[in-house]
């Protein structure tokens, strides 16, 4: 069963990868968030997700033309784009190009800076050396307009709120917010050895930068139960898509408090779960205050994203193998059967052939069977 599902998903992000490319406006190879033209440009965060989990069908020279592609079309005063048209307009901020929901997203750089690694991560040395010389002044002021708060995490004035995270881009987080420190904060690491690595930049600051997150994120930290709220200040609710990233991305934090956030996904995990696909708030939760009006029950306010999916598979499965197994066989099964959406609901189905519904569950659930021998086990048995 475990290489049937493998192999499965696999094929399917391949194929979805495949099928989302389109050729820009200079000749650019974009690859868009799905196949059938709706996200019509090169999206940062989704390229980089595809690029970490999934990205063995991408060529290296594809990953640098669209690096140099999302660079070139940054803004005047450096802040990257959200995503960049075939045409090659920038557009900064989520929602319509004339009608943006909030200030430019806090993520683009981040993102950007990740497929940045694992470009770096790919190439010898030599070979990538020249493209970080090239790129590392545009990532560091980039990463310099991000706003922080004066503990470290990332800040939204909600007098004047960016949109966040960009699969939560409607919701109106204000305050110091969590999933966006976790992103800047890896962001910072990943630049502190690249910069270390081909001496260029500021590695220092960047490793100052990191450890004051990693030193202020408790604040957003629920006592009682272990949890951490997606924000201080607007939608101060418990994030479910955040605390399962953390713990998949080694954030570092007090094993006693690693321990709580698993207690309390498997805890709640009924809550949060349909059909394998994750939620971003506990059932019957919706956002606080919104960007834009999204109904309940549906896209980012109360819909299931496979995108979390593998992060949630490998964060079960340290606490129940078989919980863990079934919940990788139902995402597969209904990206097989029903597709590769990018959120669904009980008779409610969002955008069909989303590239990293796929590409995040094979990553996640391929993570935690090499991590986890027993939930291979489980699934053949």
């Amino acid at each position: 069963m475990y290489c049937e599902l493998e192999t499965s998903l696999a094929e399917l992000s391949s194929l979805l990868i495949e099928n989302c490319r389109a050729t820009a406006y200079d000749g650019t190879i974009l690859y868009t968030p799905d196949g059938i033209s709706n996200y019509n440009a090169l999206w940062l965060r989704d390229f980089s997700y595809m690029v970490e989990y999934a990205g063995s069908t991408i060529p290296n020279a594809d990953i640098t033309a669209c690096i140099r592609y999302a660079i070139r079309h940054r803004r005047e005063d450096g802040w990257m784009p959200d995503r960049v048209t075939g045409d090659g307009i920038g557009v900064y901020a989520a929602g319509e190009m004339d009608s943006p929901v909030g200030e430019a997203n806090l993520d683009n750089t981040p993102f950007l800076i990740y497929t940045v690694y694992s470009l770096a991560k790919r190439l010898d040395q030599n070979a990538f050396a020249s493209l970080f010389q090239e790129w590392e002044p545009a990532l560091t002021q980039g990463m310099s307009l991000i706003p922080l708060h004066e503990s470290g995490l990332v800040y939204n004035d909600p007098q004047r709120p960016h949109s966040p995270y960009g699969f939560t881009d409607t919701v109106c987080k204000t305050g110091v917010l969590y999933m966006e420190s976790l992103l800047f904060r890896r962001a910072c690491r990943m630049m502190e050895e690249l910069c270390a690595t081909y001496k260029q930049g500021n590695a220092g600051q960047y490793a100052i930068l990191a450890s004051s997150i990693e030193d202020s994120i408790a604040s957003l930290r629920e006592s009682s139960d272990g949890s951490y709220y997606a924000a201080s200040g607007d939608c101060r609710q418990k994030d479910i898509w955040g605390m399962a990233y953390m713990l998949y991305i080694g954030f570092p934090v007090p094993a006693a408090d690693k321990e709580a956030v698993l207690d309390f996904l498997y805890a709640n995990y009924d809550r949060y779960l349909y059909k394998g696909q994750v939620r971003h708030l506990l059932a019957e939760e919706y956002w606080q205050k919104l960007l834009i009006d999204v109904a309940p029950e549906t896209y980012q306010n109360g819909a299931y994203w496979a995108t979390a999916s593998g992060w949630l598979i490998w964060c079960l499965a340290q606490r129940d193998i078989s919980l863990a197994a079934r919940i990788a066989v139902e995402a597969a099964s209904y990206l097989k059967e029903e597709g590769s959406y990018e959120c669904v609901n009980e008779n409610y189905q969002k955008l069909p052939s989303m590239v990293v519904s796929a590409t995040n569950l094979y990553a996640g659930l391929k993570r935690a069977a090499e991590e986890f021998p027993d939930l291979r086990d489980a699934l053949d048995s």
